[in-house]
């Protein structure tokens, strides 16, 4: 059994590293778990905060357009078809962010429009013209949408904005003016809003993607973050996404500014999870190797302690044995490395010579 037992140096190495290397790795455990997730917390605020100014922003766009269309309204005269064409022309020409602008009258018959498109089509049942009689009004049309009033141009695409807004005189509603927004304005400012290595993707109601990556465009999105759309106000996921990747996204419900509706789109702001913890890793890594680094140097500090302490011990034992067998062997090494050492060593030096005189008398 004694010869199982540890030595020395083998008890102060293998305890000195337990003592320096356990409440090293936990430190660093967590520190770098903590570090992580205040990594995340700031791609929450930085997501979050990108996703709500566009959002805003892309909301006092469209405001801004539908007040155009409010303003024409004053200015145009339905009762006058040439005048109304003559105005229509003219803001066609300066404003290329509508694919049609046309006038209607009260019994829903279109007197003036870009190009003379769609002049003389009954439009009385669309919504624009409806709910244009009434109030300044933008609505989301989508591809299901009888869309047999648009002009042919814009049929190209599955998804347009209507504004509309009521025509006075004298203090009677007297038509309608109408406006196809031109989508590609919309797609163009959703890209203005983008920043390296972050991305927009907006989804309309039925969680269609409206603009984002080009393989998603115009298909429905199911993954977490845009089934949870229209149950959240805003929220951070980490997720993948259906191209194999791993995103944090931030969901940003789209508000309606001033009387524009919100169309119940939202806004999911996404970047690359990877992408987003590289420097994070890059870090931790460096963390972790200089701790390694010092660990093993630390280490071999250790064992040359250990073996410093070990030397003398083992020389006074090796002494002491060979008294028992022999007093007349050679005295004992004179140990000067600390107190005990020494203490021992001139103990042994004593019982040494006790033990030959002993032996000669």
């Amino acid at each position: 059994m004694a010869g199982r037992r540890l030595s020395l140096r083998t008890l102060v190495f293998l305890g000195g590293a337990m003592l320096m290397l356990v409440p090293a790795v936990v430190t660093a455990t967590v520190s770098t778990a903590a570090l992580q997730r205040r990594v995340e917390e700031l791609q929450v605020e930085k997501l979050t905060t990108r996703g709500e100014l566009s959002a805003n922003l892309v909301a006092r766009r469209l405001h801004g357009l539908s007040m155009d269309v409010a303003r024409l309204a004053i200015l145009i005269d339905s009762t006058n078809p040439a005048s109304a064409r003559q105005q229509i022309e003219f803001m066609s020409r300066l404003d290329t962010r509508y694919s049609w602008l046309g006038v209607a009258n009260l019994e829903g018959k279109v007197v003036a429009a870009t190009d003379g498109t769609l002049e003389g089509e009954r439009v009385a049942q669309e919504p624009w013209f409806r709910r244009g009689l009434d109030v300044t009004a933008a609505i989301d049309v989508n591809g299901a949408h009888d869309r047999a009033h648009l002009p042919p141009a814009s049929m190209e695409s599955s998804r347009s904005i209507d504004l509309a807004a009521p025509v006075h005189n004298a203090g009677s509603v007297t038509g309608v003016v109408g406006a196809q927004l031109n989508w590609n304005w919309v797609v163009e400012g959703m890209a203005e809003l983008q920043a390296p290595g972050i991305e927009l993707v907006l989804l309309s109601r039925d969680r269609v993607v409206l603009f984002g990556p080009p393989d998603l465009v115009n298909k429905p999105l199911n993954i977490s973050s845009a089934l949870a759309t229209d149950r959240v106000n805003t929220a951070f996921l980490r997720e993948r996404w259906p191209d194999g990747k791993d995103y944090f996204t931030a969901i940003v419900p789209m508000t309606g500014f001033a009387d524009l509706p919100s169309f119940g789109w939202s806004l999911l702001v996404r970047q690359n999870a990877d992408a987003a913890t590289a420097a994070t890793r890059e870090l931790t890594r460096s963390f972790w190797v200089m701790l390694g680094t010092g660990a093993l140097a630390a280490l071999v500090l250790l064992y040359l302690v250990a073996q410093w302490l070990r030397t003398p011990l083992r020389r006074l034992s090796e002494a002491a044995e060979a008294i028992v067998l022999d007093p007349t062997s050679r005295a004992p090494y004179p140990e000067t490395r600390f107190e005990e050492a020494a203490r021992l060593s001139n103990a042994l030096v004593r019982m040494q010579s006790k033990l030959m005189g002993r032996s000669s008398s």
